[in-house]
């Protein structure tokens, strides 16, 4: 089997023999039931391939839908004239680069349909090679614009450029609106939404499919179709890590499934990591791995977010749907961008609860969180996990602790902003990652982090305290019979009281109780 990795062209695909989920009956239903379209995905999710798909239905190429679902709906396959703009191919670092790439695309279009107006500002030439196309092929123009977000989220940082990039992409994308009668269809994708002072603020005809249950599905792999186009594949992976074929489904699942993109949906697989893991017959971090979201930690720390609210964070489906507010919220951000997903729904506040989508985001978001949030760098991420492990397995918790303390103990590390949060932070991420190997309970309660570490052998009860004592941390694991629900259990049990200082940034004290 041919697996399409890096392969975004529909024609590509179909006149190569590679991998194609068949997705042309929802194309259809989209290209035939409305005419203004966004859609949001994280990265690596298909949107380059539905917009490749699209392109190659307007312009009419009926044999390359042979077999799919779309043989049988469509009848007239009429051609229409396509401009097709994609973003995703350009650094945008300079001032100077999105000009260009809107310049290539349009030099292209001018070539084809004609133009007296090379000499003006992208916009207007734009609307009239639109206007150009309609007379010169008799045909409604049709308008896809993939990864539109691409110069923006590039230039996050840099307010002045993200400013001239933003005020130049409205005028740009605002020209379809004033262009109605010429335009038969138009479909945008990107990462994120930048809504009300943003590029859309004009163009405010758009229908957002984003978290539209109808369309929950369109880009990402179900459950269904890998059964159903993959199976033996799966079966080879099985084998390969001599687990049987249902074992390996679940191991996916718990892997790269758990995207949903309307609390009524189904939940869809990422398609990059599935299909990578299906043609190498060898789970791994793939996805992660194709990109850093250097943006969304910068913003985490500026915005002063606490990581412990990730697992169980809420929102309206107004902040999850834009990026207008990122300075006060950061999780619209964090969401678009992939790294949490819809988890619940409170039809009664209307409000979403998200989590992450897999292990596979949880555990490399994590490990991406440790420089930033630690003194580790990198490089020693694994190795400092893998102690905290083997002492807990072994029983050793003052090896743990200390340890633990040394983590915070480093004088090298310059530790800025509220300590408080600082400490909390910390804690959650070296949990979390402890969480992958180990099974570990926690509860945030007012920057207080609590938790429960089990092992086949050993039971530990932590007990977190700021500008206190030790004592009275484990005063509390009696007081509130935090171990009752052990007391048959028949794994050793240890009860950790701990302090941190906000004055020193350190651990002050801790104390150990069998």
């Amino acid at each position: 089997m041919k697996y399409p990795l890096g392969v975004q062209s529909f024609e590509n695909i179909r006149k190569d023999g590679f991998l194609y989920i068949d997705k042309t009956a929802l194309v259809h239903q989209i290209a035939t039931n409305g005419k203004y379209y966004f859609l949001s995905r994280p990265r690596r999710f298909g949107k380059s391939l539905l917009i490749s798909t699209l392109e190659a239905y307007f312009l009419g190429k009926k044999e390359l839908f042979e077999g799919l679902k779309m043989e049988q709906l469509e009848q007239s396959w009429t051609v229409y004239p396509v401009l097709h703009l994609d973003l995703n191919a350009r650094n945008y670092s300079d001032k100077e680069a999105l000009l260009a790439e809107l310049n290539k695309h349009l030099e292209i279009w001018e070539t084809e349909y004609g133009s007296d107006y090379k000499d003006r500002a992208p916009e207007e030439r734009f609307q009239h090679v639109i206007v150009n196309a309609y007379k010169k092929t008799g045909k409604k123009v049709v308008i896809l614009v993939d990864e539109y977000d691409k110069p923006l989220l590039q230039t996050f940082d840099n307010k002045p450029l993200l400013e001239d990039y933003r005020k130049t992409l409205k005028a740009f994308y605002g020209v379809e609106k004033t262009l109605d009668a010429y335009i038969q269809f138009a479909f945008f994708t990107g990462v994120t939404k930048f809504s009300k002072v943003s590029v859309f603020s004009d163009l405010n005809n758009l229908t957002d499919i984003s978290l539209d249950l109808r369309y929950a599905t369109l880009c990402g792999i179900t459950d269904e179709e890998i059964h159903n186009c993959l199976d033996k594949a799966v079966d080879l992976l099985g084998k390969a890590y001599d687990i049987s074929k249902e074992a390996c489904y679940e191991r996916l699942r718990d892997s790269y499934d758990g995207y949903h993109f309307h609390q009524k949906a189904q939940g869809v697989y990422n398609p990059f990591s599935l299909l990578s893991a299906l043609s190498r017959s060898e789970f791994g971090s793939y996805w992660f791995e194709t990109g850093t979201p250097t943006i969304l930690v910068e913003v985490l720390k500026r915005t002063d977010y606490s990581l412990s609210q990730l697992s169980h964070e809420e929102t309206s489906a107004d902040l999850l749907g834009n990026l207008d507010d990122i300075e006060n919220s950061p999780i619209a951000l964090v969401y678009q961008s992939g790294y949490l997903t819809i988890k619940g729904y409170d039809e009664r506040f209307e409000t979403y609860r998200l989590g992450f989508p897999n292990r596979e985001v949880e555990e490399g978001f994590t490990r991406y969180l440790v420089p930033y949030y630690t003194p580790l760098r990198k490089e020693q991420t694994v190795t400092f996990i893998k102690g905290f492990v083997r002492d807990i397995e072994e029983g050793q918790p003052e090896q743990f602790m200390t340890r633990l303390e040394t983590l915070f103990a480093n004088g090298n590390y310059q530790i800025a902003g509220n300590a408080e949060l600082y400490f909390s932070n910390a804690l959650y991420v070296v949990f979390q990652l402890l969480g992958f190997y180990v099974e570990v309970e926690h509860a945030t309660t007012d920057g207080r982090i609590d938790m429960i570490v089990k092992t086949s052998d050993y039971i530990y009860i932590l007990e977190f305290k700021l500008d206190k004592t030790a004592d009275e941390a484990l005063r509390q694991i009696e007081e509130k019979q935090y171990a009752k629900p052990f007391e048959h259990d028949s794994r050793h049990i240890y009860k950790i009281g701990v302090n941190f200082s906000t004055k020193t940034r350190r651990i002050d004290g801790w104390k150990i109780e069998k």
